[in-house]
């Protein structure tokens, strides 16, 4: 996939028609400065602080084809209007692993969704400031995981195509079969630190989602959220996120 991640745009090309980026007010860039001061394990969400994975390849679509193929099984009834209805495909899944938990359809439908996912990589936009955030970070000895509710697989073919993968390997942790520990469960969390040999008091999450706020609280880590937008803001504003940036250039400024 190396030459179809050539074509992706770089984090100058995406700076100006995909951040929306604000200057953070003065008490908000010290609370950014003190968790970065703190960390010295950081872990990244996936779909959303390092790059837009569906950003050509609809989830939507993705969601819809899940609920025709349960309707070709004879399994539309699984589903409630709200779940048929549901542009995200993460709640296909948990609907139908609630009705049939560790079942072989679930392991199938999640197998569907990680090949989706996979076909999404070579689409799929970096975040503004990601890709430098990341090597920054590196550079000077923080160490580095991925935390998602996405394929472990789908992140690291990414971090391949974009040349970040030294960053992050081995510590890559996502979706299993077990639906149940998904965020906001912390059990991608709690791999991490623990692999790493990390205390939840020295680590910080990076996550663009109330289920990543939640997990990063059951773990005991400190939280720092990513809105790309105003409403994504809010809903992170909403659960008790206390320091939210709408640019990771922020926190590279601070980083640096």
């Amino acid at each position: 996939m190396t030459g179809d991640a050539n074509n992706l745009p770089t984090d100058a090309s995406t700076d100006a028609s995909t951040d929306a980026s604000t200057e953070p007010r003065a008490d908000a860039t010290d609370g950014l400065r003190d968790l970065i001061g703190r960390a010295r394990f950081v872990l990244f969400d996936f779909d959303g602080p390092v790059c837009r994975l569906f950003a050509s390849h609809s989830a939507a679509m993705v969601a819809r084809q899940q609920v025709e193929w349960l309707a070709e099984q004879g399994l539309h009834g699984l589903l409630e209007d709200g779940v048929r209805d549901d542009p995200d495909p993460h709640s296909v899944l948990r609907a139908v692993d609630h009705r049939h938990p560790d079942s072989d359809l679930v392991v199938e439908l999640e197998e569907r969704l990680t090949r989706e996912e996979l076909k999404a990589v070579v689409s799929a936009w970096p975040t503004p400031y990601a890709d430098a955030l990341i090597r920054t970070w590196t550079a000077v000895g923080v160490r580095l995981a991925i935390a998602t509710n996405n394929s472990p697989r789908v992140a690291a073919s990414y971090l391949s195509d974009r040349g970040l993968l030294d960053c992050f390997a081995p510590h890559i942790y996502g979706r299993t079969h077990d639906l149940q520990l998904l965020k906001p469960n912390p059990y991608c969390v709690t791999r991490a630190l623990s692999a790493m040999g990390a205390h939840p008091s020295s680590a910080l999450l990076i996550g663009d989602s109330p289920t990543d706020y939640e997990a990063a609280r059951a773990a005991g880590v400190e939280f720092l959220g990513y809105a790309r937008n105003e409403h994504k803001e809010e809903l992170l504003r909403e659960v008790g996120a206390e320091v939210v940036v709408r640019s990771l250039g922020a926190v590279l400024d601070c980083l640096r």
